[in-house]
């Protein structure tokens, strides 16, 4: 019996994956419980358009991400940081801190989706990794100064 998947399931397929799976199985459980649809020709049409539109949006947020990491480019953000004598700043410099000095600059940038590449904790110049999208990444370099 051939069926489409509507969700993931271990050791049978993934979501909208096309299978065969013996008739009990699919007709007693599978489609009962809304894990699957029986596969005819209407049900691979649906399927059909619907990846069709899944990938037109994926794509379309990917080129947004591409969008934003050009307009972003090579600007080089100031953070203000209270700073002992030796250069040692107090408390940390946070990725919040990084997604309020790219929105003064006109970018929104969730902070869940910044990581800093190495851990700041004296004054000078760093870089931070915004994860844009999963095939768009962008490097943002900062400068901690003394506040």
């Amino acid at each position: 019996m051939e069926i489409i998947l509507k969700t993931d399931i271990a050791g049978l397929g993934y979501k909208n994956d096309v299978v065969n799976v013996k008739p009990g199985y699919g007709r007693n459980y599978l489609i009962p419980q809304g894990f699957a649809v029986q596969a005819t020709g209407s049900n691979k049409k649906i399927l059909a358009e619907n990846i069709k539109q899944v990938a037109h949006k994926a794509e379309k947020v990917k080129l947004d991400a591409l969008a934003l990491a050009e307009s972003i480019g090579d600007i080089t953000l100031a953070i203000a940081a209270k700073v002992g004598e030796s250069g040692k700043i107090f408390g940390r410099v946070t990725t919040i801190q990084i997604s309020e000095a790219l929105k003064e600059k006109g970018f929104e940038v969730d902070r869940k989706k910044i990581a800093l590449d190495t851990e700041v904790k004296f004054v000078g110049d760093y870089t931070a990794t915004l994860d844009l999208h999963k095939e768009v990444k962008h490097k943002v370099k900062f400068t901690v100064v003394a506040d």
